[in-house]
């Protein structure tokens, strides 16, 4: 740890914003799409609601056919498994010294160790239960990509019927857990400027400031509707929806087409 200090901070830093830091913006620009997704006028359904849900679908059935996705998976969990280990190791070796110097920055440098334990249970949460499905709580959703809006729906809210005590609990823990990954990233990335020795004076790291804080404060509101979006969304009409849309996107058959001919065909000859 100490020949390759260096290195390993480099690294640690690196891995923050890339691949993980973008995937986290990428991943609240399309959870977001629950809200602002009814601009898309070529989405289906005519109301704002449908077509959101419509987008977000589109959205989510694109990552799910992405190429490569496996390898991007693989790329991704190890990003965050070496940003983890090594974060974890940094912060049981770091000594704040909050009660001392009250200063700003102090309570960002603990801020950023505490966002970042609960960011990797939180991580572990979401995965384990959405996508491995583990069934940890009463009327857990299981995860599928063809319903993704109303399986969200269905976890924040406990119920595929109405909003539960444990949706509860779970929609505030997803809110808390987004807040605190925003804040570990925006912080992070104002922090790493300083470790690849990018801001050097006070002036550059204020202006980087106001830059992540800016960032900060843009992925914040993301994630938020993100969550208010889904803990609120009717379970019955984004099922109706990804239905409608499945329906629209199967191919017609080929048997049918053939069927339709001959009864044409016939009607003319006739």
């Amino acid at each position: 740890m100490q020949k390759h200090h260096f290195l390993l901070r480099r690294l640690h830093s690196l891995t923050g914003i890339v691949p993980v830091g973008v995937f986290l913006i990428m991943h609240l620009t399309t959870n977001s799409t629950i809200a602002w997704g009814g601009l898309n006028s070529r989405a289906h359904g005519d109301g704002w609601i449908d077509r959101s849900i419509a987008t977000f679908q589109h959205e989510v059935e694109f990552i799910n056919n992405m190429p490569l996705l496996l390898l991007i998976e693989i790329t991704l969990w190890a990003s965050i498994g070496f940003h983890s280990i090594l974060g974890v190791v940094y912060a049981m070796s770091g000594r704040p010294n909050n009660a001392d110097y009250k200063y700003g920055g102090n309570a960002r440098y603990t801020l950023q160790r505490l966002t970042g334990y609960f960011g990797i249970f939180f991580i572990f949460y979401h995965v384990a239960t959405l996508r491995w499905g583990w069934d940890w709580l009463p009327g857990a959703a299981k995860w599928s990509h063809e319903h993704a809006a109303s399986t969200l729906a269905h976890a924040l809210q406990g119920s595929t019927e109405q909003f539960t005590t444990t949706g509860l609990f779970v929609s505030i823990f997803y809110f808390i857990g987004v807040s605190a990954l925003v804040f570990h990233f925006a912080n992070g990335l104002w922090t790493a400027a300083i470790t690849w020795g990018l801001t050097i004076s006070r002036k550059a790291q204020q202006r980087w400031g106001f830059a992540c804080a800016g960032l900060g404060a843009v992925l914040m509101i993301m994630a938020w509707v993100s969550v208010v979006g889904f803990a609120t969304l009717d379970y019955e009409q984004a099922r109706g929806v990804e239905e409608a849309m499945k329906l629209d996107s199967l191919p017609i058959d080929s048997g049918s087409h053939t069927e339709t001919a001959a009864v044409e065909q016939t009607d003319i000859d006739g």
